[in-house]
């Protein structure tokens, strides 16, 4: 939810509706449920006959967060184009299906909803909702900006059905079954407050990978070995982090995490183990040894010489001076001495100091 949403009203309280075709007349309950849904969704077209028109709808409006419970008989809904500027125009309608069965339209994509399934769809664009048989569902209107989820992951989300099964809506669900009689009864103030955290609860439910975005899949795994190499590509960066991974990738922190996850191991681990793999690559090349220890590790994106120092120690069991030295020992040249019989031995090192001086270029003359 985003943290700059306007404080509470504590004295505040909703503005709740109430319209039922009990209440009227047969003939005339056609019109007055085409009106009501019209007044409570904007817009909306309700093709129905008088005959067999049964519903009741209940819309608590509180800040900028509106409520909708809807029941009734099969039916279509219809919400054209809405203008710029309209109530709905850059909201957010979330649905939840209770009973009954619907098809959702909108932008060309086609989505069953079964009960149980909650679904995510831009309330400014043209829409349209077939219940195809007696139905009870829970909607919530809001700006998207109190969700706090940027647009490219809004529209991963939209039209694609969330069941109550996953994690966090397991939560949301019981929750939006009870919104709309809870609301209206609750003092000023609190019902506000409580709508503030079930969005905020829908940014975690929007942000929990889709089915297609496990883990094990061929596609998540395309997606973390693109995330490796752009790692990869950014060691040096010390200002490379988790958050900046996310939003180049387009993914929440959480699929992030998650991801790694299938690799046993988190992303800062993995980061901070290619970052030693670099620097343990470079401190045992010959054409590194007159860097300083704190130079190779600030090439690899360590800010702090002490922090690297114990972290290489950790992973490799050696210091990282002791590995510099050990690998430079290890390939200095083979030096040929004679015995005293004057034969030749083969296999004394040249001292350290001495195989570096040899690959030093020549400098001026002591004076």
């Amino acid at each position: 939810m985003s943290s700059d949403a306007a404080t509470p009203d504590r004295t505040r309280k909703p503005t709740t509706a109430r319209f039922s075709t009990d209440d009227v007349a047969e003939h005339r309950r056609a019109a007055y449920w085409s009106d009501a849904l019209t007044r409570v969704f904007g817009g909306v077209e309700v093709p129905v006959a008088d005959e067999g028109c049964r519903g009741t709808v209940q819309a608590s409006l509180l800040g900028l967060v509106q409520v909708v419970t809807v029941e009734g008989a099969p039916m279509a809904m219809n919400r054209p184009a809405q203008p710029a500027g309209s109530r709905h125009d850059g909201c957010l309608m979330v649905m939840s299906l209770f009973d009954g069965s619907a098809v959702v339209t909108q932008g060309g994509q086609v989505t069953p909803v079964r009960p149980g399934e909650t679904v995510f769809y831009d309330s400014a664009r043209p829409m349209r909702i077939d219940f195809t048989s007696a139905f009870r569902v829970a909607c919530l209107i809001f700006p998207r900006t109190l969700i706090g989820l940027p647009d490219t992951h809004l529209r991963r989300v939209l039209g694609a059905p969330i069941s109550r099964c996953a994690p966090s809506a397991s939560l949301l669900w019981p929750l939006l079954a009870g919104l709309g009689e809870t609301v209206p009864k609750l003092p000023p103030g609190s019902g506000e407050v409580l709508l503030r955290h079930v969005v905020g609860l829908l940014s975690v439910v929007a942000e929990e990978p889709l089915p297609e975005d496990h883990p094990s899949s061929p596609a998540s795994q395309d997606l973390l070995s693109r995330i490796k190499s752009y790692i990869d590509q950014r060691l040096g960066d010390p200002a490379l982090s988790l958050a900046s991974i996310a939003r180049a990738h387009h993914i929440s922190l959480r699929y992030l995490h998650k991801l790694f996850e299938s690799e046993d191991t988190t992303a800062s681990r993995w980061i901070q183990r290619r970052r030693l793999q670099r620097c343990r690559h470079e401190l045992a090349r010959q054409e590194s040894a007159t860097l300083t220890i704190s130079s190779v590790a600030r090439q690899s994106g360590f800010s702090s010489a002490a922090h690297f120092s114990r972290a290489f120690r950790r992973a490799y069991g050696m210091s990282p001076a002791e590995w510099r030295e050990k690998v430079l020992r290890e390939s200095e040249p083979v030096q040929t001495r004679k015995t005293a019989t004057g034969t030749a031995e083969r296999g004394t090192r040249m001292p350290l100091l001495s195989a570096l001086s040899l690959r030093r270029p020549p400098g001026p003359a002591a004076a």
